[in-house]
This record gives C-alpha cells, sequence and structure tokens, in this order.
C-alpha cells in the first residue's frame, strides 16, 4: 500500500518542506491542497516554471505528489458552470505538476433541489470535465463528502458519468459517521471506481474531537486496508487531518500504525 498526507497535516510547510517531512517519516506521496491558505503554492496562479520545479523537485525526492485537492462542488445550478471551468484549469495544474489524480466534491444540496436532480447535475458537470481530464492523464476523484457521504448517491452519479477519467476519492469514514453504512457495504458499492482514498479515524456519535489517532476511534482502518487490498488497489491512502497536531507529532505515528495493520495482514 502507498501512503501520503494532505497539506493540511502541515499548512506552514512549503512544498520542499512537505517533501522532506514525507521522506523523514517514511510517506511515499503528498496531497496539496489547493486554495487552502496553505504554504506550499501548488496554486492555479503558479507559472509554467514553478510548476515544472514541483515535478521536479517531487521526482529528485522521490516522493509523488499522488493527487492534488481542489474543493469544487457541482450540485449547485446557479455556480455549477463556474466551478467547472475552474476545475479545468485544476485539471491542467495536476497534470502539469505530475498529479494523476484530482479530488474534487459534490457539494451541498440547495434548497429546492432533489437528489435525482442534484445526481443528474453532477454528473453533468463532471462529463464535461471528462475529456480535459482523459486527455491530461488525470483521474478527476469525486470524494464521499458533504451532501455526497451515501455510497449510493456517489455510484449513482458514476453509473451516469461513466467514464474511466471519472471516478472516486473514497473517504471510508465519512459514509461511516455520517450516514451509517458499513465499510464493507460502503467499499463494495463503489469498489470500481474507487482511485484515491482519504484516512483518518473519528469517535462517531460523540462529542470529542473529529480527529484521533489510528486505533482509538471508531473506523477499523485494519478493515479499509483489508477491504482495497481485496480488490487490487494500488493507489494511495492519504491522511486527512485538518488544524490537528503538529505534524512530528500525527505523522509518524500514523504511518507507524497503517503499516502495522497491514503487515498483520499478510
Amino acid at each position: 500500500m502507498n501512503y501520503a498526507f494532505m497539506s493540511f497535516s502541515c499548512p506552514q510547510a512549503t512544498f520542499a518542506e512537505m517533501l522532506a517531512l514525507a521522506a523523514q517519516y517514511g510517506y511515499d506521496g503528498i496531497e496539496p491542497r489547493a486554495a487552502g491558505n496553505h504554504n506550499h503554492e501548488v496554486e492555479l496562479e503558479a507559472s509554467a516554471e514553478q510548476r515544472a520545479s514541483f515535478r521536479q523537485q517531487a521526482a529528485d525526492a522521490g516522493i509523488a505528489i499522488c493527487c492534488l485537492a481542489a474543493g469544487n462542488r457541482y450540485a449547485d445550478p446557479a455556480d455549477s458552470d463556474a466551478q467547472v471551468e475552474e476545475t479545468l484549469q485544476y485539471i491542467d495544474l495536476a497534470a502539469d505538476i505530475g498529479a494523476p489524480a484530482l479530488r474534487v466534491f459534490g457539494g451541498r444540496l440547495p434548497d429546492g433541489i432533489s437528489r435525482e436532480s442534484a445526481v443528474s447535475g453532477v454528473a453533468g458537470a463532471l462529463s464535461r470535465l471528462a475529456e480535459r481530464a482523459g486527455d491530461r492523464g488525470v483521474i478527476v476523484c469525486l470524494e464521499t463528502h458533504d451532501d455526497w457521504c451515501s455510497p449510493a448517491d456517489v455510484a449513482a452519479v458514476m453509473a451516469r458519468v461513466d467514464h474511466p477519467a471519472i471516478g472516486v476519492n473514497w473517504d471510508a469514514a465519512h459514509p461511516v459517521s455520517k450516514e451509517g453504512w458499513t465499510l464493507a457495504d460502503s467499499y463494495s458499492t463503489l469498489r470500481r471506481w474507487i482511485r484515491h482514498a482519504h484516512v483518518h479515524d473519528l469517535h462517531i456519535g460523540s462529542e470529542r474531537p473529529d480527529y484521533t489517532a489510528f486505533g482509538t476511534g471508531d473506523v477499523d482502518h485494519k478493515q479499509v486496508l483489508a477491504l482495497l487490498r481485496s480488490g487490487g488497489y494500488d493507489g494511495y491512502l492519504s491522511g486527512e487531518w485538518i488544524n490537528w497536531e503538529p505534524p512530528d507529532v500525527h505523522l509518524p505515528r500514523e504511518i507507524a500504525t497503517l503499516r502495522g495493520y497491514e503487515r498483520a495482514l499478510a
């Protein structure tokens, strides 16, 4: 299994410092979050020279830019066209820096929009991205997030789009904590479309903090690894810890736990 972390783990780190953290703690990749007020500078405004430099720095470090995380959302018809146009730019940025995946969201359903209409709208938006993504060698991955935590809803979108350049970012915790799905049912519903994965542990139905160390919360990440391995997943598990502990505290601990689970499954 390949392991990465999002820049939310170290928002003050430069791009070079992110790579250094990954190398120091044994991660295989990093996932910059664009437009998040992070210090890595992997943004739409980056020049051609900067984009080439990001790609070369990662190659030199032997660390993959496994995914570029964007925040585009498509469920609101009033904003969907603008979101699509910006996502096309993010596809180019991802391709330029050598990231094979681009994470996006479905978005909150506005008042008066039915689920069926929203499925159609999000599928239509993603379909408009598919040709550019395919041409640039990028897979646009819709996350199980916000009003799209139900794997059934995400699967309905994927079935309508039906394009190899459009896939799923499986955040394993969200369907469990927000919609009450089991990990097994969530995975089996989305398995054929999963191209990227986010991992973080949390306490379900609790007023305690959203994030906790792997193995101390209510999401069984050993099962997450087992499910992904059963389907031959060869992508990345990217740790998403937002405004949590300092990176030198949680990054080494979390990868050690995940690798321990992987060894136990061997």
